[in-house]
């Protein structure tokens, strides 16, 4: 089984056949296999689901959450291919959370823009971008053309943003979640809530990022001193 897993046999992130299959192919009681995979996901090959079945483990990203944290230059640097498609952008009236964040009024229009970034092909993270419309009215022709947030925030004027805070829960992910991220819906996701300001410390851009867990795991940066 490890051969099979080193040499591609079986991807990361693909089931394994059921422990009736594996005994059967190699010859041995359902007892002796199960030693066997435990021993596989002590050495990290493989991840044991209970009531799903048995995976091989993807490798995962470390995404420092910093001051400044831009996806393809955190991607490039673990020597992966960085990638992003723009699912939707529209004007809608800000929810009471985000409006908080921005400091706007309940309902004030703000321009919604729904992300999905990938590593090497992989989802990783679905982000939910929002931004003042009166601030940035021509942003949404901008993602249009090109799905970066960063060069979008930078032809609207901002050419640098920072963190100004972040909170992180976990949830079990919606369908739609799931398929965008190429996932079980039974496996966990991280949520990312993130309010980025400008050198002047005024709000840019809040927003929501779902994270897969089993390809992603955030890492906290200390402030400096």
């Amino acid at each position: 089984m490890e051969a099979a897993i080193r040499e591609g046999a079986h991807p990361p992130g693909s089931r394994l056949p059921t422990e009736q299959e594996l005994a059967g192919r190699f010859g041995v009681n359902r007892h002796t296999l199960r030693r066997a995979m435990e021993s596989l996901e002590a050495r990290g090959l493989v991840s044991i689901e209970q009531g799903r079945g048995s995976f091989v483990t993807e490798d995962l990203l470390d995404y420092p959450l910093g001051a400044r944290t831009r996806f393809s230059e955190i991607i490039r640097a673990q020597n992966r291919e960085p990638a992003g498609r723009i699912l939707r952008v529209e004007t809608i009236a800000a929810p009471r959370r985000i409006a908080e964040m921005l400091g706007l009024r309940p309902g004030a229009p703000i321009i919604l823009a729904e992300r999905l970034a990938l590593a090497d092909g992989r989802p990783v993270v679905i982000g939910t971008h929002h931004f003042p419309e009166a601030r940035f009215p021509h942003i949404a022709e901008s993602l249009a053309e090109d799905a970066s947030i960063t060069r979008a925030l930078t032809l609207a004027g901002v050419p640098d943003y920072r963190r100004h805070s972040t909170r992180i829960t976990a949830r079990l992910p919606l369908a739609e979640e799931a398929g965008l991220l190429e996932q079980p819906r039974t496996r966990p996701v991280l949520v990312s809530e993130a309010l980025n300001t400008d050198p002047a410390g005024e709000p840019v851009l809040a927003s929501v990022s779902v994270y897969a867990a089993g390809r992603a795991q955030i890492v906290v940066e200390a402030a400096a001193p």
